[in-house]
Parts: structure tokens; C-alpha cells; sequence
């Protein structure tokens, strides 16, 4: 079965998955070709190889001549009815922008035929979504699973005035499903459009960490913004499913979770493999600007290492420095040796196999004050014997309600010891566990 991994983390626009698709291996001229049955007026797709932060990635941009023209939900379902278009494109660009006529709808208390799309009605984004449509129906992905969506924060000009981040048709359209302002350190920005908010929850069949799979090609898909210290960039992994166990795994829709009633929202599973060999990859460095390791790691986890860290050491002459490490998997190896090459002053890596085993876990998530918090639960002969919020959602949970950060740890925790699911993971047997960051 064929695989399909979003990461929102950094957010989603209709811009971004282009980008992310074209650098995952879609040809231009599928999405152009698609995009130029629809279009009244010339269309043109350009691209080009960009850095956002510390990643390379893929910039698509669309160019449209000036109009002002301001199309309603008829006149966008007219284009796409009558365009000579996929099938199956077409069902998915149709049930897209209807879902964005319902939410902006909802919005403004009008019914969805009655709604003048304004920015997500223009030209520019009736390509959006219909490139974005055409290039996964050409990955064919039978399983699309999206990462929790990162919003963003603050506040942004809108045709309807200033409008708060989240913008109000956001919200809605991400209502049931993980979604969050966006990592600490963040900047105050929109991370997720309208757009890209009506095409992940359209195209996801399932939401969550990276499933089990065998990734053959991986696009990086940048932001028309570029703010320091950020990576705007949104990812795909396309791959393989890894077992028979991911197959069954999703079935195809987003479940329901009874646990959601009591403040635990629905979960998404990481399931890692039977002890597997890796390499660990490394170089002493003794002359590189301290300010350049975060972003070295970063690019190392990006190139498909699974951990990537450095130890201090006192080398030939008294010099101090620093060994650079990373965990990678033999298909990852050439693109990480690549990276210690790019982005270090090495001139030269060692590298050695290890033996990796992985506790099987499940990812939880609970709210403590309305802000969600994965915890990972680790078994041990099918008994959970470690449950870890993770920092970054309790340091973000912290900050926004005001609160030591240690107490939301310890309400997070509890709030995991006493969940249904917890209990749940204790008698399920049927996960292997994923790729360990350690």
C-alpha cells in the first residue's frame, strides 16, 4: 500500500504542498496541464530551488494577471464541472472548495452558494488547489496521513479587515482534528491558510506521526515568507507501507475516540520495527561557528536521520571541540554524509553500525487548560512502563496559560496515567514500535 506523509508542522498553504509535491517527484507539467483545463485566464506555474531557515526547499509560484474578479462557490463548481479534468481530480478539487463555502458560510451566516470566496476564490488559489489535487492523485497514495497542523499565532489582514490567527474559517475547517499554534519560538505569523486548511482535511484519510513505511522520495515545499530563525517549509514522505499491520491501521477514515469526551483527543500511533542495524555517522569538529550546530542538526534530521547530537571533547593539543553524531538508516546515508559536508567545516566523517531496539509506543494526547500535549507511552511485554509528555507541546501549554512548567508536566502525566488509552495500550499487541530518537 502506498503512503503518504504530511508534516504541517511548520504550517500549510495551497503554495507550499505545490512546492512539496514538485520536489517529491510530481512532474510540473501534471499540475500545469490540470490547472490550465480550469483556469480561465493564463496561468503560469514557476519554480525554483530556495532555503527557508537551514532547508533547501522547493518555491512554486503561481502568476495570474491582474483581476478582481471575486468568484463564488457556483462559479468555482461551473469551472471545475466543466473542465477537462481527471475524474478523480476533479471529485477532489470539488469536495475542497465546497468544504472551504461551508466554513466560510458558517463564518459569515450565509449559506455556502452565497459565498464570495475573495482570496480563497481568486485565480491563484483555484490553481492551488486544483495543482495540489492533481499531484496526489498522480503519487496515488491509497493512505494520507497529515502531522498535527501548526496555525500560527497573532493577528492578519484579511479582505474582511484584521482577523485573528487562527482566521475564523481556519478554526472551523481544522475542528476535530490535532491541530496547534506551532512550536515554541515560533514567530507570530499565519502558518495555515484557508487553503491549505480545506486540502489536508480533505485529502487525509488518517492524522498523526509518520506511520510505518519505506520512504522513497520526500519533497520540501517552502513558504512565501522567509522569517529568521524559521523553517517555513512544509514536507511529504511518499513511500511504502512497512508491514501488514499499517494496512489495516487507518481504514481509510479518520476514527472517532471515545476518550475525546473527556479531554483526550483522538490518537495517532508510532509503530517501530523489530531491531534493525543503523549507522551512526560522525566527525570531530574544532573549528566550526558554535551558532551554526542547531541548524547542522536540524539539516541532519531533515536529510532522514533519526537522532542527531553532539558530545564535547578535548583534542590533540589541548584544543576543545565537538563530535557531531547522527543515527541514520543506510538509505539515509549518502544525504546525511552530504549534510556533515554542506553545513560543517568537516572535511572528512567515520561512521559505524549499531544494532537499534525500540520499545513499541503509542502516541497520546490529553489538554491541560484546553492546549493538547502528546505524551508517548513506551510497553514493555505489553505493560506501559513510561509515559513522557513531550516538552515542546508542555512548554508552549505553559507559556499560554501562565503556569510553572513543571506543574502542566505533572497534569499531563496524570492526565495520561488515568486515560482509557493508557490502558488500552497496556493489552494491545498488535504495534511495533517506530524509529527511536535514541
Amino acid at each position: 500500500m502506498s503512503v503518504v506523509w504530511v508534516d504541517a508542522s511548520a504550517g500549510a498553504s495551497g503554495d507550499m504542498l505545490l512546492g512539496a509535491l514538485l520536489g517529491a517527484g510530481v512532474p510540473l507539467p501534471v499540475i500545469a496541464a490540470a490547472v490550465d483545463a480550469v483556469a480561465p485566464e493564463p496561468v503560469d506555474l514557476g519554480v525554483e530551488q530556495v532555503r527557508r531557515g537551514a532547508l533547501a526547499a522547493t518555491r512554486c509560484h503561481v502568476s495570474i494577471a491582474d483581476s478582481a474578479h471575486h468568484r463564488t462557490w457556483t462559479d468555482v463548481r461551473a469551472l471545475l464541472t466543466g473542465a477537462a479534468l481527471d475524474e478523480a481530480v476533479r471529485d477532489l478539487a470539488l469536495r475542497v472548495f465546497e468544504r472551504l463555502a461551508v466554513a466560510e458560510g458558517a463564518v459569515h451566516g450565509i449559506s455556502p452558494d452565497q459565498v464570495h470566496f475573495h482570496e480563497v476564490g481568486a485565480l491563484d488559489a483555484i490553481a492551488d488547489v486544483v495543482g495540489v489535487c492533481a499531484g496526489f492523485v498522480h503519487l496515488g497514495g491509497t493512505e494520507i496521513v497529515v502531522s498535527p497542523v501548526a496555525v500560527g499565532s497573532g493577528s492578519v489582514r484579511a479582505a474582511h479587515g484584521t482577523l485573528p490567527v487562527p482566521p475564523p474559517a481556519v478554526a472551523r475547517l481544522l475542528t476535530g482534528v490535532p491541530s496547534y499554534a506551532g512550536p515554541p519560538g515560533h514567530p507570530a505569523m499565519e502558518m495555515c491558510t484557508p487553503t491549505g486548511a480545506a486540502l489536508l482535511t480533505t485529502l487525509a484519510t488518517s492524522w498523526g506521526a509518520q506511520p510505518p513505511m519505506t520512504t522513497a522520495a520526500i519533497g520540501v515545499g517552502a513558504g512565501s515568507k522567509d522569517p529568521e530563525g524559521w523553517s517555513n517549509t512544509l514536507r511529504v514522505l511518499v513511500g511504502e507501507a512497512a508491514g501488514a499491520e499499517a494496512e489495516s491501521r487507518h481504514g481509510g477514515e479518520v476514527r472517532a475516540d471515545p476518550a475525546a469526551e473527556a479531554g483526550i483527543f483522538p490518537p495517532w500511533r508510532e509503530n517501530a520495527p523489530a531491531p534493525e542495524n543503523e549507522l551512526v555517522i560522525e566527525a570531530n569538529i574544532d573549528d566550526l561557528e558554535p551558532r551554526l550546530i542547531p541548524g547542522a542538526i536540524d539539516a541532519l534530521l531533515a536529510a532522514g536521520a533519526h537522532d542527531a547530537w553532539i558530545t564535547p571533547i578535548l583534542m590533540k593539543k589541548g584544543r576543545p571541540a565537538y563530535t557531531l553524531h547522527a543515527l541514520a538508516p543506510s538509505t539515509a546515508a549518502d544525504a546525511v554524509r552530504r549534510v556533515f559536508f554542506r553545513e560543517t567545516s568537516t572535511i572528512g566523517v567515520r561512521e559505524h553500525e549499531v544494532v537499534k531496539h525500540a520499545l513499541p509506543r503509542e502516541m497520546l494526547t490529553v489538554s491541560v487548560g484546553g492546549h493538547p500535549i502528546a505524551v508517548k507511552a513506551a510497553r514493555l511485554d505489553d505493560e506501559v512502563v513510561n509515559l513522557q509528555p513531550e516538552w515542546d507541546d508542555v512548554a508552549r501549554a505553559a507559556a499560554a496559560l501562565d503556569r510553572p512548567a513543571i506543574d502542566v508536566l505533572a497534569e499531563a502525566k496524570a492526565l495520561a496515567e488515568a486515560s482509557p488509552r493508557s490502558a488500552e495500550a497496556s493489552r494491545t499487541s498488535a504495534d511495533t514500535s517506530a524509529p527511536a530518537n535514541e
